[in-house]
């Protein structure tokens, strides 16, 4: 009889193990995301600085979002997975039990933090390309609606921005 329960208690510990290598992995996937974020925002002010962006920076900042969007769908899946292993092992209130849903409650605020600061650069990212093709093209004395920009913000096409220039 004491044999089983120190089988179990083996079981148990190398499930743990698992887990919390789980938990790591999932842990540097977020930090990997939200040091892309920060890169992600350092390239949207080198655009927004230049007068004519780099091809090799927009590039760069595509990849890196692309980059992002896979690493979150991973994170995103692996929470989702680990949420879904908790419900199934919820009618055993354990200890071990409690501290994987602690420990996936942190991560999953820790990885809605960052998506949230990643959504939050994008959006001021956009504003802000809108408000400096709005200058440009008044300083060409073209005037433009609301949804004109957001056709040209849309197309990614910057010789929109510049036709109204070399036409006058």
């Amino acid at each position: 009889d004491d044999t089983e329960e120190l089988e179990i208690a083996v079981d148990n510990t190398a499930f743990m193990d698992e887990f919390f290598s789980e938990i790591e992995e999932t842990r540097q996937n977020i930090d990997k995301i939200s040091e892309n974020v920060e890169e992600a925002k350092k390239l949207y002010s080198i655009i927004l600085s230049a007068p004519i962006p780099e091809q090799k920076t927009k590039d760069d900042l595509e990849q890196l979002t692309a980059e992002i969007k896979k690493m979150a769908n991973s994170v995103r899946n692996k929470l989702k997975s680990m949420e879904r292993n908790i419900e199934q092992d919820e009618a055993r209130s354990s200890a071990d039990l409690r501290i994987r849903k602690s420990q996936h409650s942190v991560l999953s605020r820790k990885f809605v933090d960052v998506m949230t600061k990643y959504n939050e650069a994008q959006v001021d990212f956009r504003e802000r390309s809108k408000g400096r093709i709005q200058r440009q093209l008044e300083i060409t004395g073209k005037n433009t609606t609301d949804e004109e920009l957001e056709e040209m913000l849309e197309s990614g096409n910057p010789s929109i921005f510049t036709s109204g220039v070399s036409d006058t």
